[in-house]
């Protein structure tokens, strides 16, 4: 099977799966490129309103092909990675990364960037770039610092160990654990779940979550909220004791 993204839409979820198992779906040069495509294509998608990124098989992602590395020492492959995170990280709508097995190096940098990250039980995560002499992209590392905290951050780079979903959890780098069997439909269940939520407050809470909110873009989401119907949908259907309809778009 050759490396490869594979995006797949079922209704108002686009899922986009890993898939490079000879190597623990590592990521390589060509997946890098990859990926901010599909992620604006699934951005641009009206229909889509949740994106789900995870691996083929029983592993997430074992990082970056280590054989990008041999030619420039990995600066070009690193350069397309930090590119690919970033798209992610500024995704307009939710994403969960689903996570099996390893959660290791590039692969627990794509994790990260993701919204939500729901893992199965023996999952393993690590930050590894210690073993190899590589310096962690500042964005790259000061993301891990605001979701796990600076102690956890340091552990994980210093140390270049894994550690397991119990500590994971624990720290904030997961979100929830659930048993190999159950996480596809716990997944399943909490993207619809979203799916169902109004955009609007969604994608002005992503924003204010990752950017100081200036009085520009308070001023922004106020004039969106207004022009919207969200509110007085949200509102209709609470009173009225049934499932609201939604049609903002990002």
């Amino acid at each position: 099977m050759e490396p490869a993204l594979q995006l797949v839409i079922d209704g108002p979820v686009a899922t986009v799966r890993i898939v490079n198992p000879a190597k623990r779906n590592a990521m390589t040069t060509g997946m890098w490129k990859d990926l901010p495509g599909l992620l604006a294509r699934c951005a641009a998608d009206p229909a889509v309103r949740v994106l789900v990124l995870t691996g083929e098989g029983d592993t997430f992602c074992a990082g970056a092909d280590i054989t990008t590395l041999a030619a420039d020492g990995g600066v070009g492959s690193r350069d397309l990675a930090v590119a690919a995170e970033e798209a992610l990280a500024a995704f307009p709508k939710p994403t969960i990364a689903a996570v099996r097995g390893h959660c290791v190096g590039g692969g627990c940098q794509l994790a990260v960037a993701c919204d939500l990250r729901f893992a199965a039980e023996g999952a393993s995560f690590g930050v590894t770039p210690a073993r190899l002499g590589i310096v962690y992209p500042a964005s790259t590392t000061r993301r891990l610092v605001e979701l796990v905290g600076p102690a956890t951050a340091k552990y994980l780079l210093f140390s270049a160990e894994l550690i397991d979903t119990e500590r994971a959890l624990r720290t904030g780098l997961v979100d929830e654990v659930w048993p190999a069997d159950a996480l596809d439909g716990r997944v399943a269940e909490f993207a619809a779940t979203l799916a169902a939520r109004s955009q609007l407050t969604q994608a002005a809470a992503k924003e204010f979550a990752s950017s100081p909110a200036t009085a520009e873009r308070v001023a922004h989401w106020a004039a969106r909220e207004r022009g919207s119907g969200d509110t007085a949908e949200g509102v209709a259907a609470f009173l009225e004791r049934r499932m609201p309809l939604f049609d903002w778009t990002v």
